[in-house]
């Protein structure tokens, strides 16, 4: 068996991302098998976002996180529930996310739901992306920082919005929307995970990514 890719890096003082294969990917999943998960730390919490376990052998990742352990950890949309039943066990954080979830998807850990507007420990505020997907955004203002699931996506070295129905009618608002925030940059789950604030205003520019 292949042993599994991981990496790590720092993005901005406080906050920082690792990177790890999917385990159930295939190849009509429609992105990469590598995905994002996120730590931040804000107003003395130290937040997960999204959090994919690394692998055992991971040791410079799971070192980094036993020695500043999560208080948190945030799921972003229904499907990416990944693992944060490991890190519930692992750090007995508190927990966060939607309050529906897809059948075969369900995490054993009762979340705190949340919901845009919603304001979590440390500071850190859930948005409104206007998809109709569950999903919701985070504000981190100690890093100015927004982190989205699947609202946008990286392909071909352009940031793009995913395609929804009614792209035109309610996602380009509320992500216009989200400009009167003084962010600097976005991180992503599929796709380079970092980028700047022209990028996203560029992406909502471009036609969306309907792969």
């Amino acid at each position: 068996m292949a042993q599994m890719q991981y990496d790590a890096r720092d993005v901005a003082p406080g906050l920082w991302i690792w990177r790890v294969e999917y385990p159930d990917w295939h190849p009509d999943a429609g992105w990469e098998p590598t995905v994002t998960s996120i730590c931040v730390s804000s107003g003395g919490q130290v937040a997960v976002i999204d959090a994919m376990a690394p692998p055992g052998e991971a040791a410079e990742i799971w070192g980094r996180l036993d020695a500043n352990p999560p208080t948190l950890a945030v799921v972003l949309k229904p499907d990416h529930v990944r693992d944060i039943d490991v890190f519930v066990e692992r750090y007995g954080v508190r927990a966060f996310g939607p309050s529906l979830f897809w059948r075969q998807n369900i995490p054993k850990t009762e979340l705190e739901p949340i919901e845009p507007g919603s304001r979590l420990p440390g500071g850190l505020e859930a948005l409104y992306d206007g998809r109709g997907r569950n999903e919701t955004p985070l504000w981190l203002p100690e890093q100015r920082t927004l982190v989205f699931a699947d609202a946008l996506t990286e392909r071909g070295g352009r940031l793009l919005v995913w395609a929804t129905p009614w792209h035109e009618a309610r996602v380009l608002p509320a992500l216009r929307a989200l400009l009167d925030l003084p962010f600097e940059r976005v991180i992503i789950s599929h796709g380079e995970p970092v980028h700047d604030r022209a990028a996203y205003e560029r992406a909502l520019e471009l036609p969306p990514w309907g792969g």
